[in-house]
């Protein structure tokens, strides 16, 4: 069963934000976009690049009123530990979820159990906290904060344009589709 369209699970939890730890919960989301980004483990090696590149962008996520939430199983004080000695890390601003109950990962439907790790796993959630856009990578393939950019977007403009969709490679400002009879072995 797919994971889209349904509510994220109920969750609290701490975590590592602006050189502080603070707590997190399903409440904190209500009324916003979120991204939730899960990687394997602190002091990896993909890793540190795709939050890298997350950090590089968050400015651009935030004028759209999207908040991201970068997960791993490693707790808060190792967030804090990677934050302070990695200088990719240092550029991170966002919120860092600790997750070593590994009850996040189990409620996106990521965890590796025999290994206590989770896959690359990213998820838009819209406002009323359902999941709007779920991939899962292998953690060898690592992930373009653009792209992802680019379907955030989307997302928001068929939530607030009911009746229309974005076609392949659609970007902002750019014609979308208003799926119809008279469409239909056309495109």
């Amino acid at each position: 069963m797919s994971l889209i369209n349904t509510q994220i699970k109920p969750f609290k939890t701490n975590a590592f934000k602006d050189g502080q730890f603070v707590e997190v919960s399903d409440a904190d989301l209500k009324g916003k976009w979120s991204v939730f980004v899960f990687y394997p483990a602190d002091f990896t090696f993909v890793c540190p690049t795709e939050l890298e590149d997350l950090a590089d962008h968050y400015e651009e996520f935030k004028k759209l009123g999207v908040e991201i939430y970068s997960v791993s199983t490693d707790t808060h004080f190792a967030h804090k530990a990677w934050h302070d000695t990695s200088d990719a890390i240092g550029k991170v601003k966002y919120t860092m979820l600790a997750d070593p109950t590994h009850l996040l990962a189990n409620n996106f439907e990521v965890l590796i159990a025999e290994e206590g790790i989770a896959l690359r796993g990213t998820f838009l959630v819209n406002p009323e906290g359902e999941i709007k856009v779920a991939e899962i990578h292998d953690n060898g393939i690592g992930r373009d904060a653009s792209e992802l950019l680019r379907k955030v977007k989307a997302a928001q403009y068929v939530a607030s344009h009911p009746g229309e969709v974005c076609p392949a490679k659609w970007k902002e400002g750019e014609k979308t589709l208003k799926p119809s009879l008279d469409l239909v072995g056309k495109i």
